[in-house]
């Protein structure tokens, strides 16, 4: 009790709360911008953050995070273009509900259901505390090793049908993570006698070219484009009473958030479409699904919105992040020299008891937001998109200067920017060169620690939880193969309906 009850004082300062609001508010109007996003508004705030105290900057970021896939459900529902990445399958059945006439039913039930699934999830994050608080200080090095390294090998696997690139530009970031001075005898690697590549690639920098960076350029390059008016009237908490009545889909998708955001590297895709999958073949009316079905409306929403809480879990617990996102809120971290992990929870209880309450307010603050501010938002969504891409690109290098005052830096950034606009034109993926800078750095650390205990390979396994650990990277790897086996097989069996079938057919 005395725990939550510092952590509430630790929340309730006013730069605290104003932060929260900023972000809250901040996030849902980012997300209904189509093209912008949580990840590069966070990328651009980042350097902001580390002037701020560590209590602020976090929730000025979590707000950007929880509430951005409330804005994104907006434009996904009434304009058929989703506001964030993850909203994409919110357009299935949102927009076929606009085309009925039924825009502001969709509006509402999204809302509702987003809300519920950012509530139980944290109320999840809660219950699993006292679990956390007693599990994570078990973890030594060669745990902490073992979950990183499983952490890079799901976020390899989890891009189904890009799984060489994905590893491939996972061990990039492994690599950009190896320039520079190396952190024990500061001995130069891969410098090439180059000063400006001694202090290494810096994290944040990174970011910015590849999300920010490349995301303007994006713009720029296209044509410009302003989204369709739209417009919706009625009570926006008409939907509570009919999510009620489809309480059963809501708390399954909720569940599958929590579960999917605890796992490192899977996220939102992953929970949504398990869940979506689920509402579906639970459902009385299958055949609506992709038509304009609540249900499967609320699968989506409530699952993506379930994620961000479950997320904090590996990150706080551990110090591993699952996801982008979380990768550049545990810089803001290390900057402050509060390192997530099992002393978190045994020294600093009630800095994370004030996260979890922040992750309550953000979720309230943005239905109250948004019950009185959704066409106001739609006007918003009417800023033509190359404005966007030269506000994005100016803040950006702004971001990336007021770091170390390096026109270097700035140039680092603008090659970046330009890889990641070639990483997006080909629909190759981005956030494992991020997270494999992030947990290589995590890897490197974990390792020469635990090397100074281990005698032989098998010492690296010989503690339960690193047992426990490897037995979940091999059985991920098998059960990949295994698929991938599969689907080869599928591919190459002959198609029944084929030539010779319809000679033999029509002989018949």
């Amino acid at each position: 009790m005395d725990t939550l009850l510092s952590g509430f004082q630790l929340l309730a300062q006013w730069e605290v709360l104003v932060a929260l609001l900023i972000g809250s508010i901040g996030g849902v109007i980012i997300g209904a911008l189509p093209g912008v996003g949580p990840a590069i508004a966070i990328a651009i705030l980042l350097p902001a953050t580390f002037s701020f105290e560590p209590i602020i900057g976090l929730t000025l970021l979590l707000g950007i995070y929880g509430s951005s896939m409330y804005g994104g459900a907006i434009p996904a529902i009434l304009i058929n273009t989703p506001g964030t990445p993850v909203n994409a399958l919110t357009t299935y059945d949102g927009y076929p509900m606009t085309k009925r006439g039924e825009g502001h039913r969709a509006i509402s039930l999204a809302y509702t259901a987003s809300f519920f699934g950012g509530i139980f999830s944290v109320v999840c994050l809660i219950i699993l505390s006292p679990a956390l608080a007693w599990v994570a200080p078990h973890f030594g090095s060669r745990e902490i090793f073992l979950a990183a390294l499983m952490g890079i090998i799901l976020v390899i696997v989890a891009h189904r049908g890009q799984t060489f690139a994905a590893g491939m530009l996972a061990c990039f970031g492994l690599f950009l993570n190896t320039v520079g001075l190396e952190p024990v005898k500061y001995s130069k690697r891969y410098t090439f006698e180059q000063s400006w590549l001694t202090s290494g690639f810096d994290l944040i920098v990174v970011v910015l070219g590849l999300f920010a960076i490349s995301q303007a350029f994006l713009l720029l390059i296209e044509r410009d484009h302003t989204p369709e008016k739209a417009r919706v009237e009625g009570n926006m908490l008409s939907g509570l009473k009919e999510l009620l009545g489809i309480k059963r889909i809501a708390t399954f998708s909720s569940s599958m958030g929590v579960l999917m955001g605890m796992i490192p590297g899977v996220g939102e895709f992953t929970a949504q479409f398990l869940s979506y999958t689920y509402a579906q073949k639970t459902s009385k009316t299958p055949d609506q699904f992709g038509k304009g079905s609540p249900e499967g409306l609320v699968a989506s929403e409530a699952a993506n919105n379930a994620v961000p809480a479950a997320a904090m879990i590996p990150l706080l617990a551990l110090g591993i992040p699952g996801e982008a996102l979380t990768a550049m809120m545990l810089s803001v971290f290390y900057v402050h020299n509060v390192i997530p992990g099992p002393q978190l929870f045994d020294q600093q209880l009630d800095f994370v008891m004030a996260l979890y309450m922040a992750l309550i307010l953000l979720n309230i603050i943005v239905l109250v937001f948004l019950l009185f501010s959704t066409n106001l938002l739609l006007r918003i969504m009417q800023i033509p998109t190359r404005f966007l891409g030269v506000m994005i690109l100016t803040l950006s290098f702004i971001g990336v200067y007021s770091l170390r005052n390096s026109i270097t830096d700035c140039a680092v950034a603008a090659g970046f920017g330009i890889f990641g606009l070639i990483l997006k034109r080909l629909n190759l993926p981005i956030v494992p060169i991020i997270l494999g800078m992030v947990l290589g750095g995590i890897m490197e650390v974990k390792l020469r620690t635990a090397m100074a205990a281990v005698k032989t390979p098998l010492d690296f396994i010989s503690r339960p939880i690193a047992a426990i650990i490897f037995v979940m990277i091999l059985m991920i790897l098998v059960l990949h193969v295994r698929a991938l086996i599969r689907e080869h097989k599928a591919k190459r069996e002959p198609d029944p309906v084929g030539p010779d079938y319809e000679h033999s057919s029509q002989q018949g």
